[in-house]
Protein backbone atom coordinates (compact mmCIF):
# COMPACT_ATOMS: atom_id res chain seq x y z
CA UNK A 1 0.00 0.00 0.00
CA UNK A 2 2.77 2.33 1.03
CA UNK A 3 4.69 1.57 -2.80
CA UNK A 4 1.43 2.67 -4.16
CA UNK A 5 0.94 5.56 -2.06
CA UNK A 6 4.50 6.71 -3.07
CA UNK A 7 4.23 5.69 -6.94
CA UNK A 8 0.94 8.18 -6.71
CA UNK A 9 2.90 10.86 -5.43
CA UNK A 10 6.33 10.90 -8.21
CA UNK A 11 3.52 10.76 -10.42
CA UNK A 12 2.14 13.74 -9.49
CA UNK A 13 5.07 15.19 -9.09
CA UNK A 14 6.03 14.52 -12.69
CA UNK A 15 2.97 16.10 -13.92
CA UNK A 16 3.40 19.11 -11.96
CA UNK A 17 6.53 19.61 -13.06
CA UNK A 18 5.76 19.14 -16.74
CA UNK A 19 2.61 21.86 -16.28
CA UNK A 20 5.34 24.18 -14.60
CA UNK A 21 7.46 23.85 -17.73
CA UNK A 22 4.85 24.37 -20.13
CA UNK A 23 3.49 27.40 -18.26
CA UNK A 24 7.31 28.97 -17.61
CA UNK A 25 9.15 28.11 -20.76
CA UNK A 26 9.81 31.09 -24.00
CA UNK A 27 7.11 31.30 -26.20
CA UNK A 28 8.18 30.72 -29.77
CA UNK A 29 9.07 33.44 -32.05
CA UNK A 30 5.73 32.34 -34.16
CA UNK A 31 3.46 32.87 -30.75
CA UNK A 32 5.31 36.06 -30.11
CA UNK A 33 4.69 37.14 -33.65
CA UNK A 34 1.64 38.34 -34.76
CA UNK A 35 0.32 38.25 -38.36
CA UNK A 36 -2.33 40.59 -39.69
CA UNK A 37 -4.28 40.00 -42.77
CA UNK A 38 -4.08 42.96 -45.56
CA UNK A 39 -8.07 42.30 -45.93
CA UNK A 40 -10.14 39.10 -46.06
CA UNK A 41 -11.83 39.46 -48.97
CA UNK A 42 -12.56 36.86 -51.26
CA UNK A 43 -11.47 36.81 -55.04
CA UNK A 44 -14.44 35.76 -56.61
CA UNK A 45 -15.85 39.23 -54.76
CA UNK A 46 -14.71 41.96 -57.66
CA UNK A 47 -15.77 41.80 -61.38
CA UNK A 48 -13.83 44.63 -62.16
CA UNK A 49 -10.43 46.00 -61.47
CA UNK A 50 -8.74 49.46 -61.95
CA UNK A 51 -5.02 49.94 -61.91
CA UNK A 52 -3.77 53.55 -61.94
CA UNK A 53 -0.31 54.92 -62.56
CA UNK A 54 1.17 58.82 -61.93
CA UNK A 55 2.36 59.11 -65.43
CA UNK A 56 0.91 56.71 -67.58
CA UNK A 57 -2.86 55.59 -68.56
CA UNK A 58 -4.74 53.21 -66.38
CA UNK A 59 -5.82 49.70 -67.21
CA UNK A 60 -8.56 48.46 -66.98
CA UNK A 61 -10.00 44.68 -66.29
CA UNK A 62 -13.64 43.46 -66.45
CA UNK A 63 -14.79 39.92 -65.76
CA UNK A 64 -16.80 38.68 -68.60
CA UNK A 65 -18.67 35.11 -68.60
CA UNK A 66 -16.12 34.11 -65.80
CA UNK A 67 -13.08 35.11 -67.42
CA UNK A 68 -11.27 38.16 -67.15
CA UNK A 69 -10.28 40.67 -70.06
CA UNK A 70 -8.68 43.80 -70.60
CA UNK A 71 -11.34 46.93 -71.50
CA UNK A 72 -8.54 49.32 -71.94
CA UNK A 73 -6.46 51.26 -72.64
CA UNK A 74 -7.04 48.13 -75.20
CA UNK A 75 -9.40 45.54 -75.44
CA UNK A 76 -7.50 41.90 -75.47
CA UNK A 77 -8.18 38.26 -73.51
CA UNK A 78 -6.17 38.83 -70.45
CA UNK A 79 -3.55 36.12 -68.97
CA UNK A 80 -6.16 34.34 -65.98
CA UNK A 81 -2.97 33.63 -63.58
CA UNK A 82 -1.81 37.23 -64.18
CA UNK A 83 -5.19 38.73 -63.44
CA UNK A 84 -5.05 36.67 -60.16
CA UNK A 85 -1.94 37.62 -59.07
CA UNK A 86 -2.57 41.34 -58.91
CA UNK A 87 -5.60 39.96 -56.96
CA UNK A 88 -3.36 38.67 -54.70
CA UNK A 89 -2.77 41.78 -52.36
CA UNK A 90 -6.49 40.54 -50.97
CA UNK A 91 -4.93 37.53 -49.41
CA UNK A 92 -1.17 39.03 -48.20
CA UNK A 93 -0.02 38.64 -44.48
CA UNK A 94 2.30 41.03 -42.88
CA UNK A 95 3.50 41.19 -39.23
CA UNK A 96 3.68 45.09 -39.45
CA UNK A 97 -0.19 47.05 -39.32
CA UNK A 98 0.04 50.45 -38.62
CA UNK A 99 -2.82 52.57 -37.45
CA UNK A 100 -2.67 55.61 -40.30
CA UNK A 101 -3.23 59.16 -40.42
CA UNK A 102 -2.28 61.85 -42.90
CA UNK A 103 1.28 62.67 -41.78
CA UNK A 104 1.51 58.72 -41.84
CA UNK A 105 0.56 58.67 -45.71
CA UNK A 106 3.11 61.36 -46.58
CA UNK A 107 5.82 59.47 -44.65
CA UNK A 108 5.54 56.66 -46.46
CA UNK A 109 5.05 57.54 -49.74
CA UNK A 110 1.38 57.16 -50.13
CA UNK A 111 -0.16 60.48 -50.39
CA UNK A 112 1.13 60.12 -53.93
CA UNK A 113 1.43 56.49 -54.73
CA UNK A 114 3.25 54.69 -56.93
CA UNK A 115 0.67 52.54 -57.64
CA UNK A 116 -3.41 52.49 -56.91
CA UNK A 117 -5.46 49.40 -57.59
CA UNK A 118 -9.18 49.47 -57.07
CA UNK A 119 -11.25 46.07 -56.98
CA UNK A 120 -15.02 46.80 -57.62
CA UNK A 121 -17.79 44.86 -57.01
CA UNK A 122 -19.92 47.16 -58.35
CA UNK A 123 -19.32 50.52 -59.26
CA UNK A 124 -20.53 51.84 -56.18
CA UNK A 125 -18.57 48.97 -54.04
CA UNK A 126 -14.82 49.68 -54.37
CA UNK A 127 -12.00 48.48 -52.22
CA UNK A 128 -8.89 50.57 -52.96
CA UNK A 129 -5.03 49.80 -52.14
CA UNK A 130 -2.41 52.66 -52.27
CA UNK A 131 1.75 51.24 -53.03
CA UNK A 132 4.23 53.70 -51.51
CA UNK A 133 7.58 53.60 -51.00
CA UNK A 134 10.07 50.69 -49.90
CA UNK A 135 11.35 50.33 -46.58
CA UNK A 136 15.28 50.21 -46.58
CA UNK A 137 15.82 47.52 -44.00
CA UNK A 138 13.28 44.81 -45.43
CA UNK A 139 12.97 45.66 -48.91
CA UNK A 140 9.29 45.49 -48.81
CA UNK A 141 6.50 48.29 -49.46
CA UNK A 142 4.05 50.16 -47.77
CA UNK A 143 0.76 49.66 -48.60
CA UNK A 144 -2.31 51.35 -47.15
CA UNK A 145 -5.70 49.87 -47.24
CA UNK A 146 -9.06 51.45 -45.09
CA UNK A 147 -6.84 53.71 -42.55
CA UNK A 148 -3.98 51.30 -42.04
CA UNK A 149 -0.56 50.86 -43.10
CA UNK A 150 0.86 47.44 -43.84
CA UNK A 151 4.53 46.76 -45.32
CA UNK A 152 4.31 43.87 -47.53
CA UNK A 153 6.36 42.13 -50.73
CA UNK A 154 6.75 44.42 -53.17
CA UNK A 155 6.26 41.84 -55.97
CA UNK A 156 2.29 42.57 -55.38
CA UNK A 157 3.47 46.11 -56.55
CA UNK A 158 5.32 44.29 -59.75
CA UNK A 159 2.33 42.48 -60.70
CA UNK A 160 -0.05 45.49 -60.72
CA UNK A 161 2.68 47.32 -62.95
CA UNK A 162 3.20 44.05 -65.50
CA UNK A 163 3.23 45.43 -69.12
CA UNK A 164 -0.06 45.60 -70.94
CA UNK A 165 0.94 43.27 -73.56
CA UNK A 166 2.94 40.77 -70.84
CA UNK A 167 -1.15 40.97 -69.38
CA UNK A 168 -2.38 39.65 -72.74
CA UNK A 169 -3.39 35.87 -72.81
CA UNK A 170 -0.62 33.71 -74.82
CA UNK A 171 -3.65 30.85 -76.19
CA UNK A 172 -4.62 31.40 -79.50
CA UNK A 173 -8.04 29.80 -78.28
CA UNK A 174 -10.26 31.10 -75.77
CA UNK A 175 -10.99 29.03 -72.62
CA UNK A 176 -14.58 28.88 -74.41
CA UNK A 177 -13.42 27.66 -77.61
CA UNK A 178 -13.85 23.54 -78.03
CA UNK A 179 -12.02 22.63 -80.73
CA UNK A 180 -13.85 20.40 -83.62
CA UNK A 181 -11.60 20.33 -86.58
CA UNK A 182 -9.00 22.08 -88.89
CA UNK A 183 -9.84 23.02 -92.36
CA UNK A 184 -6.25 23.59 -93.53
CA UNK A 185 -6.87 23.35 -97.07
CA UNK A 186 -5.52 27.13 -97.40
CA UNK A 187 -2.11 26.45 -96.76
CA UNK A 188 0.57 25.88 -99.18
CA UNK A 189 1.80 22.34 -98.33
CA UNK A 190 -1.70 21.17 -98.07
CA UNK A 191 -3.43 23.28 -100.48
CA UNK A 192 -3.13 20.43 -103.35
CA UNK A 193 -4.89 17.73 -100.89
CA UNK A 194 -7.31 20.18 -99.63
CA UNK A 195 -7.15 18.72 -96.15
CA UNK A 196 -9.43 18.74 -93.63
CA UNK A 197 -9.44 17.18 -90.12
CA UNK A 198 -12.81 16.52 -88.22
CA UNK A 199 -13.52 15.46 -84.66
CA UNK A 200 -16.95 13.45 -85.37
CA UNK A 201 -18.79 11.40 -82.44
CA UNK A 202 -15.43 11.78 -81.17
CA UNK A 203 -13.29 9.85 -83.74
CA UNK A 204 -10.77 12.18 -85.56
CA UNK A 205 -11.65 11.95 -89.56
CA UNK A 206 -9.32 12.97 -91.94
CA UNK A 207 -10.91 14.18 -95.84
CA UNK A 208 -7.60 12.66 -97.42
CA UNK A 209 -8.52 8.89 -97.99
CA UNK A 210 -5.27 7.50 -98.23
CA UNK A 211 -4.72 8.50 -94.61
CA UNK A 212 -4.05 6.33 -91.68
CA UNK A 213 -4.88 8.96 -88.45
CA UNK A 214 -4.53 6.75 -85.05
CA UNK A 215 -6.81 8.49 -82.59
CA UNK A 216 -4.48 8.88 -79.51
CA UNK A 217 -1.59 10.66 -81.72
CA UNK A 218 -4.22 13.30 -83.09
CA UNK A 219 -5.55 13.36 -79.39
CA UNK A 220 -2.41 14.05 -78.66
CA UNK A 221 -1.47 16.64 -80.93
CA UNK A 222 -4.72 18.50 -80.23
CA UNK A 223 -4.38 19.20 -76.82
CA UNK A 224 -0.47 19.58 -77.27
CA UNK A 225 -0.91 22.07 -80.47
CA UNK A 226 -4.13 23.88 -79.82
CA UNK A 227 -6.23 22.83 -76.20
CA UNK A 228 -2.80 23.56 -74.00
CA UNK A 229 -0.90 25.74 -76.58
CA UNK A 230 0.91 29.10 -75.66
CA UNK A 231 3.09 31.53 -77.82
CA UNK A 232 6.23 32.52 -76.32
CA UNK A 233 5.28 35.54 -77.30
CA UNK A 234 2.11 37.88 -78.68
CA UNK A 235 1.65 41.26 -79.83
CA UNK A 236 -1.41 43.69 -80.90
CA UNK A 237 -2.14 43.40 -84.55
CA UNK A 238 -4.12 45.75 -87.28
CA UNK A 239 -4.82 43.56 -90.26
CA UNK A 240 -3.77 45.14 -93.33
CA UNK A 241 -6.62 44.55 -96.06
CA UNK A 242 -4.74 44.71 -99.42
CA UNK A 243 -2.49 41.68 -98.17
CA UNK A 244 -3.81 38.27 -98.75
CA UNK A 245 -1.64 35.71 -96.40
CA UNK A 246 -1.82 31.86 -96.73
CA UNK A 247 -4.56 31.06 -93.97
CA UNK A 248 -6.59 28.16 -92.22
CA UNK A 249 -9.85 28.00 -89.92
CA UNK A 250 -10.51 25.98 -86.50
CA UNK A 251 -13.56 24.36 -86.45
CA UNK A 252 -15.43 24.72 -82.98
CA UNK A 253 -18.09 22.53 -80.91
CA UNK A 254 -20.79 25.47 -81.26
CA UNK A 255 -20.45 25.41 -85.50
CA UNK A 256 -18.43 28.41 -85.67
CA UNK A 257 -14.84 29.13 -86.85
CA UNK A 258 -12.21 31.04 -86.12
CA UNK A 259 -9.81 32.20 -88.82
CA UNK A 260 -5.85 32.54 -88.60
CA UNK A 261 -3.52 34.36 -91.20
CA UNK A 262 0.18 32.75 -91.15
CA UNK A 263 2.14 35.98 -91.84
CA UNK A 264 5.92 34.13 -91.55
CA UNK A 265 7.01 30.56 -90.88
CA UNK A 266 10.59 30.81 -90.55
CA UNK A 267 12.41 31.14 -88.13
CA UNK A 268 9.23 31.72 -85.82
CA UNK A 269 5.69 30.90 -86.92
CA UNK A 270 3.45 33.78 -86.45
CA UNK A 271 -0.15 33.46 -86.63
CA UNK A 272 -2.36 36.32 -86.86
CA UNK A 273 -5.93 36.60 -85.37
CA UNK A 274 -7.90 39.16 -87.10
CA UNK A 275 -10.94 38.95 -85.03
CA UNK A 276 -9.18 39.68 -81.71
CA UNK A 277 -6.11 42.05 -83.11
CA UNK A 278 -3.83 39.53 -81.67
CA UNK A 279 -0.89 37.75 -83.17
CA UNK A 280 0.89 34.87 -81.97
CA UNK A 281 4.70 33.87 -81.78
CA UNK A 282 5.39 30.40 -81.54
CA UNK A 283 8.93 28.70 -81.80
CA UNK A 284 9.52 26.87 -85.28
CA UNK A 285 9.34 23.16 -84.24
CA UNK A 286 6.15 23.67 -82.20
CA UNK A 287 4.84 26.02 -85.29
CA UNK A 288 5.47 22.91 -87.78
CA UNK A 289 3.53 20.43 -85.43
CA UNK A 290 0.50 22.88 -85.11
CA UNK A 291 0.15 23.11 -89.15
CA UNK A 292 0.68 19.64 -89.62
CA UNK A 293 -1.29 16.69 -88.09
CA UNK A 294 -0.16 13.25 -87.85
CA UNK A 295 -2.40 11.51 -90.64
CA UNK A 296 -0.01 9.21 -91.31
CA UNK A 297 0.42 9.43 -94.76
CA UNK A 298 1.70 6.31 -97.03
CA UNK A 299 4.79 7.60 -98.69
Amino acid sequence: MKKRWLLNLLMFALVASLVTFLYVRPKTTAQQDEVYEVSNYKLAEFNAISVEFPAKAALSLEKVNGYWRISAPQQARADQASVQRILGIIAAKTKNKIAAGTDDLEKFGLNNPVVKLKFFRDKNNVEEFLFGTHNPVTDEQYVAHRNNVYLVSSAYSDYASTQLIELVDKAPLKPTEKVAGFDFSHLEQWETARLNVDLLDGKWKVSIAKAKPQQNEMNEWSDFSWTHALAKSVEFYSPDRKETYPSFEVKLADGSKVHFDKLQESPDLILARPDEGLQYHFANDVGFTMLNPPINLPN
